[in-house]
């Protein structure tokens, strides 16, 4: 007679290949194109298997706040909501959530550029052993930077490696094996890959048409060989008897056995097998995702994911001893923000704070911990340098790589930056991450200075219009009065309408459009010697000598007008007139869940064409692209985009309009033919649905083209203490010559380049940059790279920003064990309307082998309480107790390294099995099977 645990496997398997087979019926048609559109491309597939994993982590908060996704997807801003859950109430932006999911999905399509030719990369030629060696080393580096909240990186790194594992199952012969469920070893190293076939066994027959339906050979089939395509970009060259990968771009598959075997588009032949690939490659992504949640944990899995409240915070504070009234103001600020917003959706997500003297900068400091913040900011004095001015670009660049994109950025300083050779960096970081720059200037008489070349306080001022912030000169007396700024901007669901940078001389008028959807409207105008006149859609205006008007209340301090818009504004076109004989800006801005988000990206070609994110410049004398997302207060479905363009920030309204491709689901591809010459900003025009009021919207971050152009690729992480290499190339559309080379890091590690090159008109020159962190580095420390040319004349430059991860070498693949001791759930009664009155307990034993130690055990199911004992034991007792209504526990045991286990038990009853039959109840193959080994 066959055993309870053999049965129970042919039940589970029998159960699964159920739903998977339900699942193909449903499935889609498209193809596994890398980015945007179709139904399956591996934009899609990553996209449904990341909300899938969000909509499971957070649908206990929305049954809870009674809300109901129903049996549709629910758009991205559903999902933040929800996962804040009910305590959190009014606006709450999607777009940070929207940006996670295209850096993972982008970088997922990067995968087909940058790694066109690599065999592991994609699973041709057989590279089983390779490919699941780039899934694991990618794991435990997601693992490593999330525990450093290096959240960036591990998206990055996430979204390669998901197109691996999904490419697997198009590029194999899984499916043709017959396999309806995913190849659990590809994720977990401690088990073994069997059935290779090995370089010398024939896999595959003749296809003379090239689209035979299973070309794999019968014995293959028969024993359950895996094997998986050839690929060939330049070379007919295969072993013997081998599968193609097939198409119009493999040389192989015209070398017998021609045809190919790849299931990336669903065609006549192979539509069953594509559709079976597409779901398995959905399971197998969200086997993965399941593995990293354990092993992170749930928060800084949806921190991770983009998922917070609010923006983060960062401040960047001169602590040299003039400073001290800048500090305890500072201080001020933060103090008012955690307790003024505590709880509410404009409660800052994370903070950061880094401190800069004189020759010192840093650390970088960062919590989610409000009383955290409260304590480190107050540990801040003001102390005497060394020479000043002091360190503040390098204090602010420790800023910007360590936050966030689209973070806020407040620096507190009395002197001129020291370190003003960083400003292209600063630069260049700040358009790479769109974060926004704000200055706190204030004057320090009295105090020491030096001459440094080029440096004043319109190198600040420059990189605040750069940033579409502020650069706010006032004395120190007044610095109390200035830092609303702060307040304003720290929300949940900032929008830029309007953002100028004028150069003055004569009045000037500027039209902008408020929408219903906006609240707290705010105008500021950064300038010397400003007078304007504010005038709403009904002709009703207030001059800037009038405190409190009609329209708003105006206060003024230093170089800064703030007007306040009262809460009852008028929807409609408003019109401000300023005039100044000094240069000036002008921002406007409110709160409001209808935003957008872009990137400049420029297509690539091959077998599998995309759309890569440009990190630098666009190249003048070419069209630009942008790849856009657009969101509505009900997600993107609420609102219709009229036009979409790029604006000089220094001329007048003249936009050069694209020509717009919708791609579904909100994402727009938009071609400008002719880019604009200067500082140009995103504008976007169009109509909410739901209040039927036309809205516009404006990037913050200022962009221009080069003639410049810079290519680079970080391949893999690197250990402590190991060099890691990394080629570039430089290529110029305008005069060849000698170009100035520089590169810098934000953690100061070793680094060899050349300081120049000369190079051809169009023609790439190639260079090799190489990188050593000391042996002492942190596992999972993250490194922003900055690689910049510049032409001998200055006139032109371009920069390129990389990321690489330090991870240490891991040896330890062992899971954390469970053995069930003892459940005692006799007491529990069959009627489940006496539950409530009856407890049940489960212990447990939980070991780590040999590996590196558990380092925390948590409840991922049940309502009950979970206790354990200490986690340095070699044996770690564990204990749970729940209500008789809460029948089913799981707990996750996650070791240091990142290794998860974990346990799963139930005291569910069920029917008995039919009379004459040997299958047991399903509750009982949940008993025996008590340690669920799965990620």
């Amino acid at each position: 007679m066959p055993s309870l645990s053999y049965l129970c496997r042919v039940m589970m398997v029998f159960l699964l290949g159920a739903v998977f087979a339900a699942l193909t019926l449903l499935a889609p048609a498209a193809a596994f194109a890398p980015f945007g559109g179709s139904a399956s491309t591996h934009d899609s597939i990553t996209r449904k298997a990341l909300l899938q994993k969000v909509q499971e982590m957070c649908q206990p908060a929305a049954e809870g706040d009674s809300q109901d996704f129903g049996q549709t997807e629910p758009s991205p801003e559903e999902l933040v909501q929800a996962c804040l859950g009910d305590d959190v109430k009014g606006d709450v932006s999607g777009a940070k959530f929207f940006m996670a999911l295209r850096e993972i999905s982008v970088q997922n399509g990067l995968v087909d550029l940058d790694f066109l030719r690599s065999a592991p990369h994609h699973f041709h030629s057989e590279a089983f052993l390779e490919g699941r060696g780039l899934i694991m080393e990618g794991m435990m580096a997601i693992k490593a930077n999330i525990q450093k909240e290096n959240f960036k990186a591990a998206r990055e790194t996430l979204g390669r490696i998901l197109h691996t594992l999904q490419d697997f199952y198009s590029h194999s012969n899984w499916v043709e094996l017959g396999y309806k469920e995913p190849y659990i070893s590809l994720i977990r190293p401690d088990l073994p890959l069997e059935n290779l076939a090995d370089v010398s066994t024939a896999t595959c027959r003749d296809c003379v048409s090239g689209q035979c339906p299973n070309q794999i050979l019968p014995n293959i089939l028969r024993d359950k060989i895996l094997t998986s395509g050839y690929m060939g970009i330049y070379s007919s060259a295969k072993p013997r008897g081998k599968c193609s990968h097939g198409g119009g771009s493999d040389y192989t598959s015209t070398r017998a056995p021609r045809g190919g075997i790849n299931k990336d588009e669903r065609n006549p032949h192979n539509a069953a097998f594509h559709d079976i690939a597409v779901n398995l490659a959905t399971a197998a992504s969200l086997q993965l995702l399941e593995d990293i949640r354990s092993a992170a944990g749930d928060q800084d899995f949806l921190r991770m994911m983009g998922i917070a409240r609010s923006s983060v915070v960062a401040f960047v504070i001169d602590t040299t001893g003039s400073m001290s009234d800048d500090i305890e103001e500072a201080r001020s600020v933060v103090y008012e923000i955690i307790d003024s917003k505590n709880g509410t959706q404009d409660e800052p997500s994370e903070y950061i704070l880094v401190p800069f003297n004189d020759p010192d900068f840093g650390p970088l400091i960062r919590t989610t911990d409000p009383n955290k913040m409260k304590s480190e900011i107050s540990k801040l004095k003001a102390h005497d340098g060394g020479d000043v001015p002091e360190m503040c670009l390098s204090g602010l660049q420790l800023a910007l790589t360590g936050a966030p994109s689209s973070s806020y950025i407040y620096v507190f300083t009395d002197a001129i930056a020291k370190d003003i050779a960083l400003k292209d960096t600063i630069t260049a970081l700040i358009r790479s991450t769109k974060s926004t720059v704000s200055f706190f200037m204030t004057t320090a008489y009295g105090r020491r200075r030096r001459s440094v070349t080029a440096a004043s306080f319109e190198d600040y001022k420059d990189l605040a219009v750069a940033s579409g912030g502020q650069a706010i000169q006032v004395s120190k007396a007044e610095l109390p009065k200035a830092t609303d700024v702060i307040l304003d901007t720290s929300t949940s669901a900032l929008v830029t309408v309007l953002h100028k940078a004028w150069k003055g001389d004569t009045a000037e008028t500027f039209p902008f459009m408020l929408d219903e959807s906006l609240k707290a409207v705010t105008i500021y105008i950064t300038g010397t010697s400003i007078t304007f006149t504010l005038t709403n859609p009904a002709g009703v205006s207030q001059n800037y000598d009038e405190a409190k008007g009609k329209l708003g209340v105006i206060q003024t301090v230093g170089n800064l007008n703030r007007i306040r818009l009262n809460p009852d504004k008028q929807s409609g076109t408003w019109q401000i007139r300023i005039g100044s004989a000094h240069p000036y800006t002008l921002k406007v801005t409110g709160q409001s869940t209808i935003t957008f988000i872009y990137d400049f990206v420029e297509k690539f070609g091959g077998p599998h064409s995309g759309y890569a994110v440009l990190s630098g410049r666009p190249q003048a004398g070419q069209p630009a692209t942008l790849m856009l997302s657009v969101l509505g207060r009900k997600g993107p479905s609420s609102v219709t985009v009229k036009d979409i363009g790029l604006l000089i920030v220094s001329s007048r309204d003249e936009v050069t309009n694209g020509s717009m491709t919708d791609l579904g689901k909100g994402d727009i591809l938009v071609t400008v033919d002719k880019v604009p010459e200067g500082e140009f900003v995103v504008v976007l025009r169009g109509l909410d649905k739901l209040s039927n009021s036309e809205f516009q919207r404006q990037s913050t971050t200022q962009m221009s083209v080069s003639k410049l152009h810079i290519q680079a690729l970080v391949s893999s992480s690197v250990e402590p203490g190991k060099t890691l290499m990394v080629p570039f190339q430089v290529m110029t559309q305008g005069g060849g010559g000698s170009y100035t080379i520089n590169a810098r890091n934000d953690k100061g590690f070793p680094m060899t380049f050349p300081d120049s090159l000369v190079l051809v008109t169009e023609q790439y020159g190639n260079a090799t940059l190489t990188i050593t962190p000391p042996a002492s580095t942190e596992s999972g420390t993250d490194v922003t790279l900055t690689i910049d040319a510049k032409s001998s004349s200055g006139a032109d430059s371009n920069y390129v920003i990389l990321r690489l991860s330090v991870v240490t070498k891991i040896t330890d693949f062992v899971q954390p064990q469970c053995e069930v001791v003892n459940v005692f759930a006799d007491d529990c009664p069959e009627d489940q309307s006496q539950c409530g009155h009856f407890q049940w307990e489960l212990s447990a034993n939980l070991t780590d082998g040999n590996g590196t130690g558990i380092e925390r055990i948590s409840l991922r199911q049940g309502a009950g309480i979970l206790s354990h004992s200490s986690l340095t034991a070699p044996n770690i007792e564990a204990h749970y107790n729940a209500s008789c209504c809460s029948q089913i526990v799981e707990f996750v045991a996650v070791d240091k390294v990142g290794n998860v286990g974990k346990c799963y038990h139930s005291i569910k009853r069920s029917d008995a099995s039919p009379a004459g039959t040997l299958s047991p109840p399903l509750w009982l193959c949940l008993l025996v099977s008590i340690f669920v080994a799965r990620p």
